[in-house]
């Protein structure tokens, strides 16, 4: 009888004491700095970084002068919300929505908020292909066009000019595959496209196939560098051949999600699509509806019809929020504070100008080691900016202005007055930010 006593006391010590080890570790775990929290959080996965950072946590002692700076600039451009994204050396101190995600419905802008961000989508494209060259899937001088070739579609088995065999991987990317945009671009144009191959209704990939492969090239591939939507649009097909799957599932499940960015997407064309989290887009007062792209014959806002987003894809496809598009940067970013996604060989070539090797996904690579990618389409503009000095950000607005696709230069100029201006940032990493009720 003894024993028997002595047994079940024995288990209720262990008992009572697992249930204050587990209090224990729940008090900790929710009340854990952000700046102490490890790099990786694969449980939070369904709870990605959109759903988990509110627009309260980036409130300091220079919030009022950003605020400032952010509501003067909305008003001075008449635009509808803004989201910016600060980071320092590789730690995301500031998130932080301003304005309208949707004017009607009176809602703010978020820092997880989706938006369009138009050709910053070259630089998720370049970053893909760049994993694929990690892995030896392919090469930068890898053929793209022709029997072949990593593009075998039959159409290429006859082209017109002959010079669209000699295309490289490394051609599209760097905008030097032998198009111009001396008669317009393509990409934006699909009705025109359609009608060149004497085609209509709605527009695919195939349908580009078939234009570029009975079309003359406007210079020898590689010799110069003239800026192409359609050449980068080919590079989805180049992943799709290559891994087997749709671009949009590698881009997600491959490059992506692994590192924690759970919430970038293909976007849609027409407004009744719109994702619940991603913001409304508004064009100048002054814009007039066009065509819609699908060869319907309706006249549609620009922003919802005018474009065929999906088949721009990897070119100009993509909606992200601020705080995902920074998270992304960092992982490509070439400093060391926070380890890369891919090789710094392969990001020294993406920034590598010279001949026209590149850049490659960047827009301009400043000789003062500053990269910059800028996209802009009907309803959205958007900038992100790696500065030599461990300051970089994301700035993305959901309206069209009168200065179009210039609109960026004066988002550079006021992040440029905010860094000078403020000069104590807060120590939180939000990057690694968890809310206690996780």
């Amino acid at each position: 009888m003894l024993n028997y006593v002595k047994t079940h006391i024995y288990i209720l010590k262990y008992f009572i004491g697992g249930i204050i080890f587990l209090l224990i570790i729940t008090h900790f775990s929710a009340n854990l700095n952000p700046n102490e929290l490890p790099d990786r959080y694969p449980e939070l996965d369904t709870k990605g970084l959109n759903f988990r950072i509110s627009n309260d946590l980036s409130e300091f002692a220079g919030s009022k002068l950003i605020e400032k700076e952010a509501n003067g600039f909305l008003q001075q451009w008449n635009l509808a919300g803004l989201s910016m994204s600060i980071v320092k050396d590789g730690k995301l101190v500031y998130a932080h929505g301003f304005g309208y995600s949707d004017i009607e419905a009176k809602q703010p802008v978020m820092p997880g908020n989706l938006f369009r961000i138009a050709s910053v989508s070259k630089l998720i494209t370049a970053v893909a292909i760049m994993k694929l060259v990690d892995k030896k899937k392919i090469s930068l001088e890898s053929k793209v066009f022709g029997p072949n070739a990593i593009l075998k579609d039959i159409v290429f088995n006859k082209v017109v000019d002959k010079r669209l065999y000699n295309i490289t991987i490394r051609h599209l990317l760097a905008h030097a595959g032998g198009w111009s945009l001396q008669y317009g671009d393509p990409a934006f144009n699909s009705l025109v496209v359609l009608e060149r191959i004497g085609e209509a209704g709605n527009p695919t990939m195939d349908s580009y196939c078939k234009f570029v492969a009975t079309r003359k090239l406007h210079f020898e591939p590689g010799t110069r560098s003239s800026y192409s939507n359609m050449g980068y649009m080919f590079l989805q097909k180049v992943i799709q051949a290559v891994t087997g799957q749709s671009y949009e599932d590698f881009v997600c499940n491959e490059v992506l999600k692994p590192e924690g960015i759970t919430d970038m997407h293909i976007g849609k064309s027409f407004l009744s699509e719109r994702r619940s989290n991603e913001v409304k887009y508004y064009e100048s007062q002054e814009s007039t509806q066009v065509s819609a792209f699908d060869g319907s014959g309706r006249m549609v806002p620009k922003p919802y019809g005018g474009n065929p987003i999906e088949l721009l894809g990897s070119a100009g496809g993509w909606i992200a929020s601020s705080v995902e598009l920074a998270k992304l940067m960092v992982l490509v970013d070439g400093f060391r504070s926070v380890p890369d996604m891919i090789p710094h060989k392969l990001i020294n070539q993406m920034v590598d100008k010279e001949d026209f090797n590149g850049p490659l996904g960047w827009k301009v690579v400043k000789d003062n080691g500053d990269w910059i990618r800028t996209g802009s389409m009907a309803g959205t503009s958007a900038i992100m900016k790696r500065q030599s000095n461990g300051y970089c950000w994301v700035v993305i607005v959901n309206s069209s202005s009168w200065k179009g696709p210039r609109l960026p230069a004066y988002i550079n100029y006021m992040m440029g007055k905010i860094e000078k201006d403020i000069t104590n940032w807060p120590k939180q990493d939000l990057f690694k930010y968890v809310p206690k009720e996780l």
